[in-house]
């Protein structure tokens, strides 16, 4: 089978990348998927969608996928389910709040409405919270969540439409090289040819790259979202909180709270079974210590995802030194919520050899030299 270009991998990003190639007049796409669409880390994952960043690569993607989303609906059929219902950032220690004033001074300059409040503006906006310890927050009304199944299902039934094939359970085990530029793959169901291969593999990215002779800094890890008992009985909105200081996060999810934390200790691995340990010990202790209140709720259930993370928390994206290999990997937690314009920005690099958006501090290249700046909103 002879495609233009072949897409490992179909997830939210995958299959963005896929419905833009098609929007954009390349529609012959092949996207492969060992399992079924969504469902990696795109099924798993909170929803989130913030523009307080540290960057303005991360700002500008933000910004962009944020006004996709709004308009889905429009675009594919599905109700992305988009919750504006804010993202509050706290801060604890000086050097936090320090950086959270460069970065809004940053924010603001782009476009975004993002405040710093006091601690006790912060309580205002969510009942319950413990704020002790905090000595400021960030506050943008515009961030939000909204439901992965639907949005990465809009995206593939859209790309379908357009003529863009997806072949789930089909499993990638080799990627073909032909002197200096990629030739197609090898799959579980025999050889696909393309001179045009996009890694969008998520957590398997590092392992997909191998296969064509690269080595990328990446690094897969599971990360947990546990969702209590009901708790609300109005439909009021509720932001989504983050602990700067110890990644702990929390928000509502229907009349639950659902909430995780990065674990500093997790191994790197594959692993996706929930670690009831983790979330009797440190998850516990910091759920408690911040919303006191959820000590005395139940725990409806918990599960585990995964994570691909780079040495400076941002994504990689754009050509590898492998002619006709893309990479949209790496993206450290962010990749939902930046899906709809990476998947624009890579389309138009692979067509037009160009695109608006400078996505040079992303690109593959960056780690060859001077270790980049790392992203400080990262959770």
């Amino acid at each position: 089978m002879v495609a233009d270009v072949l897409v490992v991998g179909a997830g939210i990003v995958g299959c963005s990348v896929a419905y833009h190639l098609a929007k954009l007049g390349c529609r012959d796409v092949i996207v492969l998927e060992r399992d079924t669409v969504g469902s990696g880390s795109t099924g798993v994952c909170a929803g989130g969608i913030r523009q307080q960043f540290s960057s303005e690569i991360n700002i500008r993607l933000s910004i962009e996928s944020l006004n996709f989303l709004k308009h889905l609906e429009e675009e594919t059929g599905r109700d992305p389910e988009l919750r504006q219902h804010g993202y509050l950032i706290l801060a604890t220690d000086e050097g936090q709040l320090e950086a959270f004033r460069r970065n809004v001074e940053l924010q603001r300059s782009l476009g975004v409405e993002v405040d710093i409040l006091s601690p006790e503006e912060a309580k205002r906006l969510v009942t319950g919270l413990n704020i002790e310890d905090v000595l400021g927050a960030t506050y943008c009304p515009s961030d939000g969540y909204a439901d992965p199944h639907s949005v990465v299902q809009g995206l593939a039934e859209a790309a379908r439409r357009l003529g863009v094939k997806i072949l789930q359970g089909t499993e990638v085990g080799g990627i073909k090289v032909e002197g200096d530029r990629v030739a197609g793959v090898v799959t579980d169901d025999g050889e696909l040819h393309a001179p045009v291969v996009v890694n969008a593999a998520g957590p398997w990215a590092g392992a997909v790259a191998k296969m064509a002779g690269l080595d990328l800094p990446v690094r897969p890890s599971r990360r947990h979202i546990f969702s209590t008992e009901p708790v609300f009985s109005s439909p009021d909105p509720f932001p989504m909180v983050v602990d700067f200081g110890n990644g702990f996060w929390f928000r509502r999810e229907g009349p639950c709270i659902i909430f995780g934390m990065r674990n500093p200790e997790e191994p790197e691995g594959f692993d996706t079974t929930v670690d009831w340990d983790f979330l009797a010990g440190p998850l516990a202790e910091a759920a408690c210590r911040r919303i006191p209140f959820v000590a005395d709720l139940g725990i409806r259930g918990g599960r585990a995802g995964l994570h691909l993370d780079t040495p400076d928390k941002n994504a990689i994206l754009g050509p590898s030194e492998l002619e006709g290999f893309y990479l949209a990997c790496g993206f450290s937690g962010h990749g939902f919520m930046h899906a709809p314009a990476v998947g624009r920005v890579l389309a138009e690099l692979m067509l037009s050899g160009s695109t608006e958006l400078d996505i040079f501090p992303l690109s593959p290249g960056r780690f060859r030299g001077k270790q980049p700046a790392g992203e400080e909103y990262f959770i």
